[in-house]
């Protein structure tokens, strides 16, 4: 009897494990709200593959997972131009179908975002970002239309990589350039840096990350890519068909005692957006690529305090900055180039709810002094309240200083909406304005 028991505790114990087995076999699938944030996060942290890679580091991921993310930002605004439909707040698309007047007031889903995170073992996974996002999409209409009410991959890769391991990582696919500083200090608002510069493409991307060095190339398909990227890749096309771009990045951070750390940086882009001649169509084919380099530094005092800044430019003129038509033809064509500093303090770390204030300013400057496409500055000063470190409310107030769109921003031929000796860009143009708004993430 005891010999029968016995057994049938051995094959009750077996048939336990041999299910537990099956059951890891098969994986998991959850949610993790914080690390969502942190990827789907558009505006502060914006290398993604760098997060995910010092994710998987420190085991935010189980092998034989998948990880489901999801984020919606609503909000209501206002803003108010001294110029008719000259409305240069960058996180509202500025065309003349959605900015009319000299006011404009709203109440939207600014963008919704899902992402699948899969870790398959401790050195490959892969990630994708689904975005909808009509007040910032390039189709046309207005944001009640059918072509700006589509869902796009905004990202995806695969990557390669365990730096418990080994300091070298790898990723391939759809992915924000490794140039410079992009992230912002604000709560909602992306800095104009990052719409003069901030690269997304489809690329090759290799990192290498120990003793406070990141060192990152990219190589990048040429042509017109996502954003901020291009490079001839045949006579007068500009469909990605040949890599021939690429990023290169390198940065340390400086530990200052227990508390401080300081992070400089610098980044090298082989050809980014500002290569067409007159006039200026974005995304149309360049005749040659013009490089662009930055610097950019980070002070922290723990997690409470960030003081942040960085500088990019050009290495050639943007020719299509000079229009040969009188009387615009007095400018120069010049480099383009784009400031930002910025600084953020968070205050009740210990509770239920994280409380910051920030402020930045940003700029682009397109133009020589005096000419209507000169520059567009932005100020911001933002408040937000986090709840799990994965939600937020924010309250923004803005502030613009010219209007310089990048199509036609010089002028345009006789046959564009405007005759060739006029320009839409307007030096005095300012707006200001206040954001209201909530990102609930998942």
């Amino acid at each position: 009897m005891k010999k029968i028991v016995f057994s049938v505790m051995l094959l009750s114990t077996a048939a336990f494990a041999q299910e537990n087995n099956k059951k890891t076999n098969k994986g998991s699938v959850g949610i993790n709200s914080e690390f969502a944030y942190k990827m789907l996060d558009p505006n502060q942290n914006l290398r993604k593959v760098s997060i995910l890679i010092d994710e998987r580091k420190e085991g935010t991921l189980a092998n034989k997972s998948l990880t489901i993310g999801t984020s919606l930002i609503g909000l209501v605004d206002y803003q108010n131009s001294n110029t008719d439909s000259k409305f240069a707040y960058l996180m509202r698309h500025p065309t003349s179908n959605n900015q009319i007047g000299k006011e404009v007031s709203e109440a939207v889903i600014h963008s919704f975002q899902l992402s699948f995170t899969g870790a398959v073992n401790n050195w490959l996974t892969a990630h994708t970002e689904i975005l909808y996002n009509p007040e910032q999409s390039f189709g046309a209409g207005t944001i009640t239309s059918l072509g700006r009410n589509q869902l796009q991959l905004r990202k995806g890769f695969v990557m390669l990589g365990d730096l418990n391991k080994f300091p070298m990582y790898g990723a391939v696919g759809k992915m924000d350039a490794p140039f410079g500083q992009m992230g912002s200090v604000s709560p909602f608002t992306n800095s104009t840096m990052w719409h003069a510069f901030g690269g997304l493409g489809y690329g090759a991307q290799m990192g290498f990350k120990k003793w406070n060095i990141h060192a990152t190339v990219m190589a990048v398909q040429g042509g017109a890519q996502f954003r901020a990227m291009h490079t001839p890749v045949g006579d007068s096309t500009n469909v990605p068909s040949k890599i021939n771009n690429f990023v290169a990045d390198l940065n340390y951070t400086l530990p200052i005692g227990e508390n401080m750390k300081l992070k400089v940086g610098g980044s090298y882009l082989h050809g980014c957006a500002y290569c067409q001649d007159f006039p200026v169509t974005h995304f149309t084919a360049c005749a040659e690529n013009n490089p662009a380099y930055t610097v950019y530094g980070e002070f922290m005092y723990k997690e409470i305090f960030t003081l942040k800044g960085g500088f990019a430019k050009t290495d050639k003129v943007w020719k299509g900055t000079h229009n040969p038509t009188p009387p615009l033809d007095i400018w120069e064509a010049s480099k383009v180039s784009s400031l930002v500093v910025g600084a953020q303090y968070k205050f009740n770390m210990d509770g239920k709810v994280n409380y910051a204030v920030s402020g930045e300013f940003s700029n682009f400057i397109a133009g020589p002094d005096g000419s209507p496409w000169e520059r567009q500055n932005q100020i911001i000063a933002g408040f937000s309240a986090m709840f799990n470190k994965s939600s937020k409310l924010f309250l923004e107030l803005f502030r613009t200083d010219g209007y310089a769109p990048l199509n036609f921003i010089s002028g345009s031929d006789p046959f564009a909406p405007f005759p060739p000796g006029e320009t839409h860009s307007v030096n005095g143009a300012f707006s200001h304005g206040i954001v209201i708004g909530g990102q609930l993430t998942f």
